[in-house]
């Protein structure tokens, strides 16, 4: 279930003697649900504790503050939970900031946007553009989805304000910034703006299966088990002081989550180390985030049982 807020987030276990992963809180709440009248169907409401998780939420943002605090370069992210709702950030709206290669899933999903369908050859060049990073696929598809003023228009169909297509055919010079990218996630994960089922599918399915020397980054939020759907950037950058822009973003499902993240670095002294910083805050965010949702419980009357 996907809530928007806290009193969404609330899980209601109609529970008659079942057992499961709520079993722990229904029999905490016992002394409680044992007060209800003889009649009443046993259950047990499980609250966040909104004033618990905003500490939380204090506590990882200070903990981020200080890890990109003691990091080089421009250091930008932002995060959105799509099962608690909960969503954090910092610089997130730095205009700006290079995708480089990151921008090779806009141009697939603008390309998919303009015809019902790929053409002959172009499912093979969607593939190798998004699980290989392969440029020359990329120099291909982008002219097919309309060069920047094709994708101009799909940023503004999509309510991407803060992202803006690189000039002439560079498609890695597209600037944006983490809470776009974390928009477009959100599209691809729930659908909207008239994207079709289908065509996220493929998006995401893409995403999922890059090749391994292509799988770090926010990756690094995951646990084992969890699922990761992800897109990386790199490049250097010879006219800005012999520097690095280094991006990643993706979606990380699992039990309890279903994780955006976007982590966007320039002015990096190199790749690798652009790499690093984007893991190792990835690893806090993916570590703490449970701890933004902690719940309360009670006992509740859901009406007569049979």
């Amino acid at each position: 279930m996907r809530a928007r807020s806290w009193a969404a987030v609330a899980v209601l276990v109609l529970a008659a003697g079942c057992e499961s992963e709520t079993a722990a809180p229904v029999r905490a709440s016992a002394n409680a649900a044992a007060r209800l009248p003889a009649k009443a169907a046993r259950c047990v409401l499980t609250l966040p504790d909104a004033k618990a998780a905003r500490a939380a939420k204090a506590r990882l943002e200070r903990q981020v503050a200080r890890y990109v605090g003691g990091k080089p370069g421009r250091i930008a992210y932002s995060a959105l939970d799509l099962v608690s709702g909960v969503s954090f950030g910092h610089r997130e709206h730095e205009r700006g900031m290079i995708t480089a290669s990151g921008s090779k899933v806009d141009i697939l999903m603008a390309l998919l946007a303009r015809r019902k369908e790929l053409r002959s050859g172009e499912r093979d060049l969607a593939t190798r553009m998004i699980r290989e990073s392969d440029n020359h696929a990329a120099d291909s598809l982008w002219w097919r989805a309309g060069g920047g003023a094709g994708l101009a228009a799909f940023y503004r169909k999509l309510g991407l304000r803060e992202t803006t297509p690189g000039p002439g055919r560079y498609w890695g010079g597209t600037t944006t910034t983490p809470a776009d990218r974390v928009k477009l996630l959100q599209l691809l994960a729930e659908g909207g703006r008239g994207l079709r089922a289908a065509d996220r599918g493929l998006v995401l399915a893409l995403m999922g299966r890059v090749h391994r020397d292509q799988d770090w980054g926010v990756s690094a939020a995951a646990r084992p088990g969890d699922r990761v759907a992800l897109k990386n950037g790199w490049t250097p950058r010879p006219f800005v002081r012999n520097t690095w822009a280094v991006t990643s973003y993706g979606r990380v499902t699992g039990p309890g989550r279903d994780l955006l993240l976007s982590v966007q670095t320039d002015h990096q002294p190199s790749e690798g180390h652009g790499i690093a910083t984007i893991e190792g805050l990835a690893k806090i965010v993916g570590t703490r985030l449970g701890t933004l949702t902690p719940g309360r419980t009670r006992a509740c009357a859901a009406g007569p049982t049979a």
